[in-house]
């Protein structure tokens, strides 16, 4: 079982960046999409972007396009949420995600499209 561990969330205020990052241990990790969620107190837990297992195609959120970007390193087996401009509605619990299948060049999932979780990290920013 692959285990997923999400670094990088803290208090920021509007308009500055934060990037998060995502460990994988195993040794499949260039052949899975890699994605991330977020989810707000409250409200369900929705897509933000992701990443397909080679890195050659990505998808995000309409709310994050233009400030997100998702990138990954294969041979480190990590993936990168980069964050500017970063906005009070923005603030969640940011959850690294896996796909459940292998091998996918588009990936643009529901939460049930998720094999594996990380255990989320926290994202505040204030006005």
């Amino acid at each position: 079982q692959v285990q997923l561990v999400e670094s990088g969330g803290g208090l920021v205020q509007a308009g500055d960046s934060l990037r998060l990052s995502c460990g994988a241990s195993g040794r499949t990790f260039s052949t899975y999409a890699m994605g991330w969620f977020r989810q707000a107190p409250g409200k369900e837990r929705e897509f933000v972007a992701s990443i397909s297992h080679s890195g050659g195609s990505t998808a995000y959120a309409d709310s994050v396009k233009g400030r997100f970007t998702i990138s990954r390193d294969n041979a480190k087996k990590t993936v990168h949420l980069q964050m500017n401009s970063l906005k009070p509605e923005d603030t969640a619990v940011y959850f690294c995600a896996r796909d459940r299948l292998p091998f996918r060049n588009s990936w643009k999932p529901l939460p049930s499209d998720v094999g594996s979780w990380g255990q989320g990290t926290q994202v505040t920013v204030s006005s």
